[in-house]
């Protein structure tokens, strides 16, 4: 069935809409998340130990992933497992010695002698997990968009009635 004028024109603003809202959580992540964990250099936060390559790779990777989970968001995904992977990489992008609540559970001579190792593999690890969740909340958006049929020129589910 051919779509009409307001049908396409109702995709397109949603898709802008969509692709403004991502963007929008994309660089607001980045600037809140790369400040909080220093970085780069700032006046609110001062981080312990040096800063790596990797963790500006990984704040970059986790803003993107989480800027695409958010613009593809269907009512029917869940955003637990992409919560868990940001979680995850916050923790290896973090200063190991400057988060409190590591330094109160491990002290900090076992934090820089067994966390820090590990911090890449579990900034990885959480970018991982984030991809996936982007990979299923892409695959829920595509099948919302292939159950949309277009009735009198308004979009209707193949399931019902307008949604």
């Amino acid at each position: 069935m051919q779509s009409d004028g307001p049908t396409q024109q109702a995709r397109y603003g949603d898709t802008l809409h969509r692709g403004i809202r991502g963007i929008a959580v994309g660089i607001a992540l980045f600037a809140v998340l790369g400040t909080v964990t220093a970085v780069w250099a700032n006046p609110v936060f001062v981080r312990m130990t040096p800063v790596g390559p990797w963790e500006f790779v990984a704040t970059v990777l986790t803003a993107l992933l989480a800027g695409v989970t958010v613009a593809l968001w269907v009512p029917r995904c869940r955003l637990g497992t992409s919560g868990a992977g940001g979680l995850a990489s916050f923790l290896g992008i973090a200063c190991p010695t400057c988060n409190k609540v590591l330094m109160l559970i491990f002290g900090g001579p076992a934090l820089l002698a067994w966390f820090d190792p590990v911090r890449p593999w579990l900034a990885a690890a959480g970018a991982i997990v984030m991809g996936f969740a982007a990979f299923r909340t892409w695959q829920a958006f595509r099948e919302s968009r292939s159950d949309l049929q277009i009735v009198g020129g308004v979009e209707t589910h193949l399931t019902g009635g307008p949604q």
